[in-house]
């Protein structure tokens, strides 16, 4: 995302740098020294890999050109163009593997819209300020008038997606309702969820209140009840890592910037179709 120009002198230097990074780990975030036009040392520029995927309709997905694109992504790209001293790169994965990943030090960060709740925050480190705020609700096909609650759906199933927030939240009604609903656990597909509840295959699913236009613009379905629970919405981290720290922190900062200029505003209305920051 930064471009660096090197003269004679800088060729050099970069030639040195490589060899020196030779012998580390690609699993750690990478620091090269970046040189100007006159070869002269500047600030240095660590990597950073920014773990994300490719399912989640204007979040993070492939469009039609074959970009990764989404709201998640082209925050991080903001974020990115305000923090000289880290150069970010993504990394796309299946939903499921991205905080084994970030536990394992293939990425550095998770850009997924993920929610804090209690179970992360044991595992994980968040930063502080959200970039967005879900409001979980129950979502079940069009034609369905039997299902406005949880406790509707004893003996029936609920669709949703391994390791995330929903399905800690169905996971724990379940340790006190002895199991009553059954969990069909899925990759996240947007297609693959709209189909399953059309053909009565599952009965419901849990979504935040702005997923439902994103996964159905066809209408299909429809969200129903209260909200089953609100939560920030933030990028994770490794917990008890310093750097990753600093790297929170620095994120943090730009954040504040984004939000104080209206930039993060605009990017939510454009690709989420309102203001969903607060």
């Amino acid at each position: 995302m930064k471009k660096t120009f090197l003269g004679p002198t800088g060729i050099a230097l970069v030639a040195l740098a490589l060899v020196a990074a030779g012998c580390s780990s690609n699993n750690d975030a990478k620091t090269a020294a970046s040189v100007n036009s006159n070869g002269a040392a500047t600030e240095k520029v660590e990597k950073i890999v920014v773990g994300t995927g490719t399912q989640f309709p204007k979040v993070c997905f492939i469009d039609e050109n074959g970009k990764l694109t989404g709201f998640d992504v082209e925050l991080v790209k903001e974020i990115d163009k305000r923090l000289p001293g880290y150069e970010f790169e993504f990394q796309t994965l299946d939903f499921t593997n991205l905080l084994l990943s970030l536990e394992t030090k293939k990425i550095d960060f998770v850009a997924h819209e993920m929610e804090k709740n209690p179970e992360r925050s044991e595992k994980y480190l968040f930063n502080t300020v959200p970039y967005a705020h879900w409001k979980t609700k129950l979502i079940v096909a069009k034609d369905n008038n039997d299902i406005k609650s949880l406790d509707d759906l004893k003996g029936k199933k609920l669709l949703t997606t391994a390791t995330s927030a929903e399905a800690t939240l169905a996971e724990n009604y379940n340790k006190d309702h002895d199991n009553a609903i059954n969990i069909v656990y899925t990759s996240g597909a947007a297609n693959d969820t709209v189909s399953q509840l059309t053909s009565g295959r599952v009965q419901a699913t849990l979504g935040a209140d702005f997923t439902l236009s994103l996964i159905d613009p066809k209408s299909d379905l429809k969200a129903v009840g209260d909200a089953l629970e609100e939560a920030d919405v933030l990028f994770v981290f490794r917990k008890d890592d310093p750097k990753e720290k600093k790297l929170a922190d620095a994120v943090d900062g730009a954040l504040n910037e984004i939000k104080a200029d209206g930039t993060l505003s605009k990017l939510s209305t454009t690709w989420l179709g309102a203001d969903y920051t607060q």
